[in-house]
């Protein structure tokens, strides 16, 4: 293959895919993720290499093809299969369509958001980033700040769709002594998420191979991540598809409503609702949270996650 054959290769989705569902994709910062742009999707970000920055140009034609076009000096072939985590066209979206025939919420729920697959951070690397600049804090200005410091310390793409920051790499981010609006522990809380990821310990691979328990022990030894954002790491940057998570404070709600339980779900009731959901329980716990939000459906706020 040639070096512009790369630099504009074409990914065909297995089974359903809506790009336009992808961009318009709530969960995380506005910033440094998919963004809608009419038919187009563009993306910048660190690479899985760590070293070098890369960014993304996508769109979809008539026929669900997606054409993806690579900018940066990071492997093509490897920024690709990186885009195609994010978007997690990495996975079979034939066997997702078999859970909604084997659960008839689930599946009423798919044929509502047609198209829909969970869209990830980029890497744990920037999910843990962001959990750090993200807690205490709405998540309006914390997208402020971490677009400041990418446009500042990281790098400036200038794509078809127009101008976006790629994060900081590990090593530009351990070079941060001080910035506007972060303190002096949340910088040092950065650079533990900067030298464990260049340790290798925010290897999505490594992690997904850890027993989930494990891998939440694993993430809640960094500094400033206890509980829901080492949940949000795992969950929302790996590409797990497989782990049922009882700790996100909306789905015992979430749950009640789409099961029409006349009470909030015990973890016990998740788990049995939740065997038919297999191998994409995680997938599943996502829909329902869109469905969920997307309804209003009240739910009782916990304590945070930081420690």
């Amino acid at each position: 293959m040639t070096e512009a054959a790369k630099r504009e290769q074409a990914i065909t989705p297995d089974g359903a895919f809506s790009l336009a569902a992808a961009a318009s994709f709530g969960f995380g910062p506005n910033t440094g993720r998919p963004k809608p742009d009419g038919d187009s999707m563009s993306l910048a970000f660190v690479a899985d290499d760590l070293v070098h920055h890369a960014a993304a140009f996508v769109t979809q034609d008539a026929a669900g093809v997606l054409t993806c076009r690579v900018f940066g000096e990071a492997d093509p072939d490897r920024v690709v299969t990186q885009v195609r985590r994010v978007l997690s066209l990495d996975q079979s979206g034939s066997a997702w369509a078999q859970v909604g025939g084997r659960d008839p919420v689930i599946g009423r729920l798919q044929s509502e958001f047609p198209g829909l697959r969970p869209v990830l951070f980029h890497s744990p690397y920037e999910a843990a980033a962001w959990s750090v600049l993200s807690q205490r804090r709405h998540r309006t200005q914390a997208t402020a700040v971490r677009r400041r410091l990418a446009a500042e310390h990281g790098q400036v793409f200038t794509l078809p769709g127009g101008r976006l920051e790629a994060f900081p790499t590990p090593e530009e981010l351990l070079r941060v002594e001080s910035f506007p609006s972060l303190e002096a522990q949340r910088i040092d809380r950065l650079h533990s998420v900067a030298r464990a990821a260049l340790e290798g310990r925010l290897d999505p691979a490594r992690l997904l191979a850890m027993a989930p328990e494990e891998a939440m022990i694993h993430l809640q030894q960094l500094p400033g991540i206890g509980p829901m954002y080492a949940g949000l790491i795992l969950l929302r940057s790996t590409g797990a598809t497989d782990i049922l998570t009882l700790g996100e404070p909306r789905m015992k709600s979430y749950v009640r409503h789409f099961y029409g339980l006349d009470h909030v779900a015990t973890p016990g009731e998740i788990s049995a609702i939740a065997d038919a959901w297999r191998p994409f329980r995680t997938w599943s716990g996502v829909l329902i949270r869109v469905a969920g939000d997307r309804d209003g459906v009240p739910w009782e706020p916990q304590p945070g996650g930081g420690r």
